[in-house]
């Protein structure tokens, strides 16, 4: 096989060795157009995982690459004049230049030719001359450009501005300083590579670039090599400090706005991209060599394993998309973590580092807990402290860490557990945040999870039946500390389905105090009712019959904001007049008075998902030219009268929540920055909580599915309006296991966290949390009936106790704290 590789960098050269190690007949020729010593930036980071891999692909590459690499376990995180370290973490880095020179080695020895200083033929040439063609030069990539046409490459620019140094300064673990300086808040990464030096990461917001006089130069070209001296000079001014007096070293050190690449396809006949060339993950995870050293480790094994060329190269791009989407969603998440690093300013140093080390979301609460214990006990003792209001604190968002809710709003004894059944109560600082107390408005709520709304399609005639009691009783009795109806419709022609619920009549508002009243003598969650009004997505066939389809016989008109139908399929809604608007926001009215009467806890405000209010809001479906349309503040008008009507009606000590769709998930439509608005408006009308949601606004919308995937926006809510409003934030959306439910707590990215379709797989599911993580405290009480079970039960055989097989046991360490010390083993300390 002849094989033909442009570009020389890790990606490249790391895949070259192994075909060859692999198949020792194979010609491989690499093409590089550098010196061999040529290279930019100073260190990489490498994975414990990906560095297992090497070692199982080449012992003899592993032992070299092992005896230079700097390895670490701790990190530190510097904001104003605290430090937190946090450990276990297993970091491995070596100098870029050292990287380059083992694997040009290691090639070498293996019989792979390597031409430096020489370009690349035309690849159209190497394709018909060889039977193989890796395109690995790098992120902007002249191959993939050559044949854009059936790789479908594209590059999202971001909005932060990042400088690539070095320091003759070398740390002894991975640091984050985080300055806040009179331009707005700047962040350093630093990391050691060897026994002379680290690199040093400059980045800020483009705002605060500019504000700080680094624009003043941004029209300057630099050739390649040449870094930009006047503003590596202005980034000793402002942030030398961070360095004890130490150099910044450059090496072609310019300001870069970093881009986030994909390609629809990685290959076109006999040609492939590798490293950069196929994919970008942003820095602040690590991973850029290491996705790229993972591609040429899969490659080579898919050509060894598959009978041809097109085989391997099909192969090759099933197993690694996947990981690299994943790598990318993270590396996203991470670096729009730093991208809005301002709104997290102003928490406190611990939840600001445990803020920081979860960014991504690959590391979680649990995950920390096996890594750093002492950390996160820590942490646990600061959330339950900060449980407890602070002279000044709002008391509306904090309740007693130790604290049930008081015996007026508890339910009878008599069917819930009380904390001294036999299960063991810890103190406060053993409490996972998911159950801890919460105080929302006057409400008590005795941990932070929520039965997300979810809607049944189950109802005659807009009545609650024998199904919404066994489903919202069974929720309630599985340990939530608030349970959600689904949307209540206000009136027939405001339901989504004929098999929606209603709350317009007096044998519906009779059913729902039933299910009210089971809710508050059989558990201690309390209930909420959603109200809302379907708009231009009525009149619907049930979600199994076909989701938003009209209905064939027996259907109903709908009205919205603007005659524009929700999908092409759909009714087109007749515009609602100021008579319409006023006799609907009596129905609210009326429902309300109905909904208190029957004794919910809790009314939230749908105003989410396209439905009536939504839609109202969102400049995709209302293009009125009244005082409800154009400008957001003009669409707004609707939903605050609604509101405002409700809340005057809604029982005063108890709360009213409001959800929204924080983004329309569609160019044009509302994105954070307007939701940000929306959620203001409504706290400054009186919103006690926020229930974070997105999209379901028009039938075209393209949201980013994934783990946990509203939750940004509900995070930005939060810290955004933290100064300005006492109002909680609810999260929700793809959140399915308690490691979650913690991580976004702890790290305050919300006050609650509304889980919906894991408790439809478990109706249990918070008590089942509970019990996984060993929690029998006030926070999750078990019904007096369920009290033999609240353990969790053994699975499938087991051999009993394990007899003694060493004679000496290992003595437990505890953390790994290994600091980087040049010329010095690689050894914990506990």
């Amino acid at each position: 096989m002849r094989i033909a590789v442009v570009g020389g960098g890790p990606a490249g050269l790391y895949f070259a060795a192994l075909a060859r190690s692999l198949d020792p007949a194979a010609a491989i020729t690499v093409w590089e157009r550098n010196a061999p010593e040529d290279t930019f930036g100073f260190g990489v980071v490498l994975s414990d995982e990906t560095l297992g891999g090497i070692e199982d692909a080449d012992p003899v590459f592993y032992a070299l690459m092992a005896e230079e690499c700097a390895r670490w376990d701790d990190i530190d995180i510097h904001l104003r004049d605290t430090v937190t370290t946090v450990g276990g973490q297993g970091f491995a880095a070596i100098g870029r230049k050292k990287l380059l020179q083992l694997l040009q080695g290691r090639c070498r020895e293996l019989g792979v030719s390597i031409c430096f200083r020489t370009e690349a033929p035309d690849p159209d040439v190497l394709r018909r001359d060889y039977d193989l063609v890796v395109a690995a030069d790098g992120a902007n990539s002249g191959v993939r450009a050559r044949y854009a046409g059936a790789f479908g490459p594209s590059r999202v620019l971001h909005r932060n501005k990042y400088m690539w140094l070095g320091t003759d300064l070398v740390f002894d673990a991975f640091r984050f300083h985080i300055r806040e300086t009179p331009y707005g808040v700047m962040q350093v990464h630093g990391y050691p590579y060897d026994a002379t030096g680290s690199t040093f990461i400059v980045e800020m917001h483009e705002d605060v670039w500019r504000l700080a006089g680094f624009g003043e130069w941004a029209g300057s070209d630099f050739p390649a090599g040449v870094s930009d001296e006047r503003s590596v000079a202005r980034i000793a001014e402002l942030l030398g400090d961070t360095l004890d007096g130490h150099k910044v070293l450059v090496n072609n050190s310019k300001w870069q706005s970093f881009g986030t690449i994909t390609n629809a396809a990685w290959r076109h006949d006999n040609l492939v991209l590798l490293g950069d060339a196929a994919h970008t993950a942003h820095f602040s995870i690590g991973s850029g060599t290491k996705l790229a050293m993972e591609d040429g480790l899969a490659l080579a094994a898919c050509l060894h394993e598959q009978p041809s060329i097109e085989t391997a190269l099909q192969a090759y791009e099933a197993e690694r998309r996947p990981v690299v989407a994943s790598t990318q969603r993270a590396a996203q998440a991470s670096l729009q973590w730093f991208e809005n690093i301002g709104h997290y300013i102003h928490q406190e140093p611990e939840q600001f580092a445990f803020n920081i080390v979860t960014r991504s979301r690959r590391i979680t609460y649990d995950n920390l807990r096996l890594r750093d214990p002492e950390f996160m006990a820590r942490m646990d003792a600061w959330f339950a402290r900060r449980t407890v209001a602070p002279d000044g604190a709002p008391a509306s968002t904090l309740a007693p860490a130790s604290t049930v809710a008081p015996a007026s709003t508890v339910a009878p004894a008599s069917t819930v557990a009380p904390a001294s059944t036999g299960e063991p109560v810890g103190p406060p600082t053993s409490t996972p945040p998911m159950f801890q107390p919460f105080r929302l408005g006057d409400l008590w709520l005795s941990n932070r999870v929520i039965v997300s709304p979810m809607d049944m399609y189950s109802a005659s005639d807009g009545v609650p039946g024998a199904f919404h009691l066994v489903h919202l009783g069974a929720r309630a009795l599985g340990g939530a500390g608030l349970v959600m109806t689904e949307m209540v419709c206000v009136s027939p022609e405001g339901r989504i389905t004929p098999g929606c619920t209603g709350i317009y009549g007096p044998k519906q508002e009779r059913d729902w105090a039933r299910v009210v009243d089971f809710v508050h003598r059989h558990s201690a969650a309390k209930i909420g009712i959603q109200l809302g009004h379907s708009g231009r997505k009525g009149s619907t066939k049930l979600m199994w019959e076909g989701m938003d389809e009209p209905l064939e016989d027996g259907n109903w008109e709908v009205a919205g904001p603007s005659s524009i139908p929700y999908s092409p399929v759909s009714q087109i809604p007749r515009e609602l007049s100021r008579a319409d608007l006023d006799q609907i926001t009596e129905q609210f009215v009326i429902a309300t008075r109905a909904a208190a009467r029957a004794g919910f806890d809790l009314l939230e405000l749908h105003c989410a998902h396209g439905y009536l209010l939504s839609s109202f809001l969102s400049p995709l479906s209302n293009h009125r030219q009244d005082a409800f349309g154009g400008p957001l503040v003009n669409r707004l008008r609707y939903p605050l009268e609604v509101f405002d009507a409700v809340r005057a009606e809604w029982p005063e000590k108890r709360p009213v929540s409001v959800r929204i769709s924080a983004t329309d998930w569609y160019e044009g439509g509302n994105d954070v920055e307007d939701a940000v608005q929306i959620a203001a408006a409504f706290a400054e009308h009186g919103a006690d909580a926020i229930h974070v949601s997105t999209g379901q606004v028009i039938k075209d919308e393209r949201p980013e599915f994934g783990r946990s995937y509203q939750t940004p926006y509900a995070d930005r809510i939060r810290n955004d309006l933290a100064s300005r409003y006492h109002v909680a934030v609810i999260a929700v959306g793809a959140i399915s296991s308690y490691d979650d439910v913690n991580s976004l707590l702890l790290a305050g990215r919300a006050d609650l966290v509304a889980v919906g379709r894991s408790h439809l797989y478990d109706p249990h599911w918070t008590l089942h949390a509970a019990a996984d993580q060993d929690y029998g405290g006030p926070g999750a009480r078990w019904p007096e009936p369920y009290q033999a079970g609240r353990r969790k039960p053994p699975t499938g055989r087991t051999d009993g106790p394990r007899p003694r097989l060493t004679l000496l046991r290992e003595p437990a360490t505890g953390t790994r704290h290994a600091r980087w010390r040049p010329g010095t083993a690689h050894e914990g300390r506990s």
